[in-house]
C-alpha cells in the first residue's frame, strides 16, 4: 500500500491512498464463490452457477461493498502507518476505482492538535467562604410553600407576583408574527418569562381591561426576525390570582420526603440539603474559576473544526429535547437552531476537553472505585430510593462512564489548586446558590 500525505493547515491533512489492485479483486473473487455456493438461477443446479455468471450478476455490487471497506480498512492503516491521530471522519475523495487497476483515493481531514500545558503556578482562585443559618433556611421553607401553596382568583389590579390569564396578539409592523398569540394563557408576574416590559405593562390591570403593548425584542434574542424588532402586543386580561402559601403542617413535610419528626426534623433535613447544596455551588464556583484559567493561558490553541461540529450538535440535540422536541422528528433543527447559537460554548468545550485530557494523561490520573462510588452514593442520597438510583448508575456504563469523567476533571482540578493562590472571601448562603445559578 503507497501512502502521501500533505499538510495542507495547522490541523487539516490530505493523505493520498494507492491500495493494490489485487487485495480487491481477490477479495470480490473470494465472496462470489461463497455467494455461487447458495446462488438459485434458473438453468443452474443450486450452488454450481459458474463464477463468471455470478461476476455479471452480482459482481458490481459486491465490488462497490469491497471497495468501502477496503477504504475504511486502508485509511485506518495508513493513519497507524504515519501516526497521525484523526479528529473526526475523512472527506474521501475517489480517484481510481476501475477493475483490475490499483484503488486510488484521497482523504482530507484534521488531527488533534499537540496540546502544550502552559505552567499554572500562582494563578488567582478566590473561594466564596459560607455557612447555612437559621434564617437561610427559613427563607428556604418560605420557597417551599409557595411552591405548594394555591392560586386563588382575586378581584382587584393585577400586581407583581399575582398569576394572571390573558389573551394576547402580537403584532410586528402592523402584521401578527409566529408564536406571537395566545389565548387563555397563564403567566406568573416576575417570572421573567416575556420579553422586557411585558409582565410590568400587565400590572395594574383588572379583569377585562384591554391595553396594548408598546416593545420592542432584544437585539439578541434567537429569532432573527424579531431581533430588535419594535413590536404591540394587544392584551386582554381574564383573571387575577393571588398565591395563598402552604401551611408549615405534616402535609408539607411529608411532600418533602420528612415522614416524622415534626418542624424539627423537617428544618434539620432542609439543613443538611441545603448544606450540601453549599458545598457543591462552592466547588462548581472554584471549578469554574480554574476552567477559566485554563482557558485563558490556551487561548492560542487551535481546536478541529470537525470536533466543534461534533459538540454544535449533540448541544443543539439536547436543547431540542430539553424543549420537548423529541417527538418531532420532521423539524430542520439546523434551521431552527443554527450553529451560530452553539459556537461559542462548542469551542470552549472542545479546548477544555483537549487540555483537560492532556492534564490527565500528563498526571496519569485514574477514577478508582472507591472514588466513583462514593460520588454516585452522593448523587443518589437526593433521591427517595437512594439504592435504585446506586444500582442503575452501577449497571449503566454510560452514566458510570459520566461519573468518571468528572471525577477525572475534579482531580484535574485539585492538582492545579494545589500551585494556585487561593484567597478566602466571606460570602453568604443566598449570595454564592445564587451566582452558582446565574453562572448555570
Amino acid at each position: 500500500m503507497q501512502v502521501s500525505i500533505e499538510t495542507t493547515s495547522n490541523l487539516e491533512r490530505r493523505l493520498t491512498v494507492g491500495v493494490p489492485a489485487e487485495r480487491v479483486e481477490v477479495e470480490v473473487d473470494s465472496r462470489l464463490q461463497k455467494a455461487a455456493q447458495k446462488a438459485k438461477l434458473p438453468g443452474f443446479r443450486p450452488g454450481k452457477v459458474p463464477l463468471k455468471v455470478m461476476r455479471q450478476r452480482y459482481g458490481a455490487g459486491v465490488r462497490q461493498e469491497v471497495l468501502g471497506e477496503v477504504v475504511s480498512q486502508s485509511f485506518q492503516e495508513a493513519v497507524v502507518q504515519e501516526k497521525l491521530r484523526p479528529a473526526g471522519q475523512p472527506s474521501i475523495e475517489p480517484k481510481n476505482l476501475e477493475p483490475g487497476k490499483d484503488l486510488q483515493y484521497v482523504a482530507v481531514f484534521e488531527v488533534f492538535p499537540d496540546v502544550e500545558l502552559v505552567d499554572m503556578k500562582d494563578f488567582p482562585v478566590a473561594k466564596p467562604v459560607a455557612e447555612v443559618k437559621e434564617e437561610d433556611i427559613t427563607a428556604i421553607i418560605e420557597v417551599f410553600r409557595k411552591q405548594q401553596g394555591t392560586w386563588d382568583e382575586v378581584k382587584r389590579a393585577a400586581v407583581m407576583t399575582d398569576k394572571v390569564n390573558l389573551n394576547y396578539t402580537g403584532l410586528k409592523d402592523g402584521e401578527e408574527f409566529d408564536g406571537g398569540s395566545a389565548e387563555d394563557s397563564d403567566l406568573e408576574l416576575g417570572s421573567g418569562r416575556m420579553i422586557k416590559g411585558f409582565e410590568d405593562g400587565i400590572v395594574g390591570m383588572n379583569v377585562e381591561e384591554a391595553k396594548t403593548l408598546s416593545l420592542s425584542f432584544p437585539d439578541d434574542y434567537h429569532n432573527e426576525d424579531l431581533k430588535g424588532a419594535a413590536v404591540e402586543f394587544n392584551v386582554t386580561l381574564n383573571k387575577v390570582m393571588e398565591l395563598t402559601p402552604a401551611k408549615i403542617d405534616e402535609e408539607l413535610f411529608v411532600k418533602y420526603g420528612v415522614n416524622e419528626g415534626g418542624e424539627e426534623r423537617f428544618r434539620e433535613d432542609v439543613g443538611a440539603n441545603m448544606a450540601r447544596e453549599l458545598r457543591n455551588a462552592v466547588e462548581a464556583n472554584i471549578k469554574q474559576q480554574v476552567m477559566n484559567a485554563l482557558l485563558e493561558a490556551h487561548q492560542g490553541l487551535e481546536v478541529p473544526k470537525a470536533l466543534v461540529g461534533q459538540e454544535i450538535s449533540a448541544m443543539r440535540q439536547q436543547m431540542f429535547q430539553q424543549f420537548g422536541g423529541a417527538g418531532n422528528m420532521d423539524l430542520d433543527l439546523e434551521s431552527l437552531l443554527p450553529d451560530t447559537m452553539f459556537l461559542e460554548n462548542a469551542e470552549r468545550r472542545v479546548k477544555l476537553g483537549l487540555v483537560l485530557a492532556e492534564y490527565i494523561s500528563s498526571y496519569e490520573l485514574r477514577a478508582d472505585d472507591e472514588r466513583i462510588s462514593k460520588a454516585i452514593e452522593e448523587i443518589a442520597s437526593t433521591y427517595e430510593s437512594p439504592q435504585e438510583v446506586m444500582d442503575y448508575y452501577q449497571s449503566n456504563p454510560q452514566q458510570r462512564s459520566s461519573v468518571e469523567s468528572k471525577i477525572l476533571e475534579d482531580q484535574v482540578v485539585e492538582k492545579l489548586l494545589a500551585g494556585a493562590n487561593v484567597t478566602e472571601n466571606e460570602s453568604s448562603y443566598q449570595d454564592i446558590i445564587g451566582a452558582d445559578k446565574a453562572e448555570a
